[in-house]
């Protein structure tokens, strides 16, 4: 079995979601499986050539998962299941995606999921494939959890899927990424990993109504707003993929980080710590690590502003304790979104203008009580939100930015060099939004694959 999986060209970070999915396969099934690194730059002509070699006369069993809404892998599944491999959905909104946008059969203009390129979906956790692997001769079986399946009368079948299980997330093998060099895979050395400590984000728990704003362009100088029930931010894909579902005991994240390659110092490659509030955990895994005499050379963290500076008294602490163990610590992305309250109010970040320069404070002041021992600027290589342009854009929203920028030397080290455009994901809350006012005014959005093109 082989998984493919979108990555940038030139890189060496690894893959958690489908190496994790690769070992499982393999640990609990007949088949062996690799994962291969698919860039915008390779030729789908040659990767269906080292396919063909890879699995020569038997047929092929391919899983596509962390696809980033690519559409050339999209209709690359399309391909490969026309000529008789079967194609597997999984990873993230791999069940929205499968299944299409909302109402899309009585509006033509929506998207009408990716059923026709793919065998079947699943999702949830991995280990959800191994009873279908163990029978490939069938290959189905109607009682998996987490499936997704078109059935000949083209009802949705959609299976509740098993809750995720620690002992299936304590090994991961980081020796089965390929990339394509020509027609050939050929393995990938990761110079970067990933260590789940938390699935899914706290934030996206919170459940309560909000009113988001109608964009500017529509109505100009007229407050309307659409109310909509929401969990996390406004714009988050994940809030509707997984929600929250806890995190994990400390015994699956050293058995984790105990997988990890070591690199030419004999400590373990830098990784990201996977959890929207790492800084609040950080002591515990620093000093859990050390008392088993696990180097760690670099941890990646992701936060958001007000709980970055709720645990200042707790990173602190951890900062004390990596400075005596040589371990860098890298703040690699905080969410601050926007530099406006209007637009973080209508992205629903939970956070105000006044959060997000507080948390800047802090996060210079500590580079210098620890220069050595905390990185987090462009220069470090971190990747700070910044979502620009959205919908509720205005010459006044634009100015009042600006002025922060510049009063707060901002592109200095936080703005990164470009900002991400507002992406609309179909499942998102505001997939809901969109759609609210394409009924409400008689309008229609462009699609493009899994996004909806609100500009």
């Amino acid at each position: 079995m082989a998984i493919v999986a979108s990555y940038f060209a030139g890189e060496t970070y690894g893959l958690l979601g489908p190496q994790v999915a690769a070992t499982v396969i393999e640990e609990n099934t007949p088949y062996d499986c690799i994962v291969i690194a698919v860039s915008r730059e390779d030729e789908t002509s040659s990767l269906m050539q080292a396919l063909a070699d890879f699995f020569g006369p038997r047929r092929p069993t391919i899983g596509f998962s962390t696809l980033s809404g690519r559409q050339d892998l999209f209709q690359l599944a399309g391909q490969l299941k026309a000529e008789g491999a079967i194609t597997l959905l999984a990873g993230p909104q791999s069940d929205v995606d499968y299944a299409g946008e909302r109402d899309w059969q009585v509006h033509n203009h929506r998207f009408k999921g990716f059923s026709r390129e793919f065998s079947f979906a699943l999702h949830g956790p991995a280990e959800q494939i191994i009873p279908l692997l163990k029978n490939p001769d069938t290959f189905s079986d109607t009682q998996t959890p987490g499936l997704l399946e078109y059935t000949d009368d083209g009802s949705l079948l959609r299976n509740p899927e098993k809750p995720w299980d620690n002992r299936f997330l304590r090994k991961v093998k980081w020796n089965n990424l390929f990339s394509l060099k020509e027609t050939r895979l050929e393995p990938l050395k990761i110079t970067a990993g990933q260590v789940l400590q938390e699935i899914g984000c706290p934030y996206a728990a919170k459940e309560k109504w909000i009113e988001i704003d109608y964009p500017v362009s529509f109505f100009q100088g007229h407050d309307r707003k659409v109310k909509l029930l929401s969990k996390g931010c406004s714009f988050c894909d994940v809030a509707v993929d997984k929600g929250f579902c806890g995190l994990m005991d400390m015994e699956t994240v050293l058995a984790q980080i105990q997988c990890l390659p070591d690199g030419n110092d004999e400590r373990k490659i830098p990784f990201e710590l996977i959890n929207e509030n790492g800084c609040a955990g950080l002591y515990d895994v620093l000093l859990e690590t050390s008392k088993r005499g696990i180097m760690l050379s670099q941890i990646t963290l992701t936060a958001r502003a007000d709980w970055f500076i709720k645990g200042e008294g707790r990173l602190r602490k951890a900062l004390k304790l990596a400075r005596s163990l040589g371990t860098e610590v890298h703040l690699g992305s905080m969410g601050f979104e926007s530099f406006d309250n209007t637009i973080l109010k209508n992205l629903n970040k939970g956070v105000t203008l006044e959060t997000n320069l507080r948390a800047i404070q802090l996060i210079r002041q500590l580079k210098e009580e620890y220069p050595e021992h905390w990185a987090y600027s462009r220069a470090d290589g971190s990747m700070h939100g910044f979502i620009h342009p959205t919908p509720w854009d205005t010459a006044q929203t634009w100015q009042n930015i600006q002025t922060v920028f510049r009063k707060h030397s901002l592109p200095l080290d936080i703005i990164p060099d470009h900002s991400i455009p507002l992406i609309i994901h179909h499942a998102s809350l505001l997939g809901d939004w969109i759609r609210h006012i394409e009924e409400s005014e008689g309008k229609t959005f462009k699609r493009l694959g899994t996004i909806i093109e609100w500009w």
